[in-house]
């Protein structure tokens, strides 16, 4: 995963509550069997008209949030399916942080080993950041995680609470298997004695 400190960027609003996974990646592109490639299919029935066009009043399509890598959502969000390709598919999509008063446990949980920063804020504090979003051209937000912090240049700011042990990893920039490399000389120790061991009980 790349480490996460601080981050600016153009924020999208999804002005939605209870988006679940099946909009987030629908079904039909679960059959995938890499972790990448998902990004084309985020939102894809929302994005796409019925013939496959993009969709003109579906918010990310609008050309004024190209490029946002901060995604402001409405509460519950994530819900459904424990599908860790949801995860996937905001991660290779491009958003590195996702904003909303509540989200799925299980997405809370595949979020973070994926490198997605998930920024809990008060119902009133997402409405105001959605709104700003939605009336101010380029709005941007910096996350610090370091601090916990979502703050804009216009004078909002507001904290959110993360598991130390998760902003650890984030920071960082491990997931589980950069947890376990982190071990790599240790276990290559153990894996060496007891090699040994069978190979003495053995003559």
């Amino acid at each position: 995963m790349e480490p996460f400190r601080t981050f600016k960027s153009i924020a999208a609003p999804l002005d939605r509550a209870n988006v679940d996974t099946d909009q987030i990646i629908p079904k039909q592109f679960l059959k995938r069997i890499e972790r990448t490639g998902y990004g084309e299919f985020l939102f894809f029935d929302w994005r796409r008209t019925a013939s496959g066009d993009p969709n003109p009043e579906f918010e990310l399509n609008d050309p004024r949030y190209q490029g946002a890598q901060i995604l402001i959502a409405g509460k519950n969000f994530a819900c459904g399916s424990s599908r860790e390709h949801a995860a996937w598919a905001l991660s290779d999509y491009g958003f590195r942080v996702v904003i909303a008063p509540t989200f799925a446990d299980i997405f809370f949980s595949n979020a973070g080993k994926n490198g997605i920063v998930l920024a809990r804020l008060s119902e009133h504090q997402v409405a105001q950041l959605l709104s700003n979003a939605k009336t101010i051209p380029n709005y941007q937000l910096s996350v610090s995680l370091e601090e916990q912090t979502v703050t804009d240049e216009f004078g909002f700011k507001a904290t959110f609470e993360v598991d130390p042990f998760r902003k650890f990893c984030l920071i960082e920039g491990l997931d589980d298997i950069g947890l376990t490399l982190r071990h790599e000389a240790a276990l290559d120790t153990f894996e060496a004695r007891h090699d040994e061991a069978i190979w003495l009980k053995a003559k």
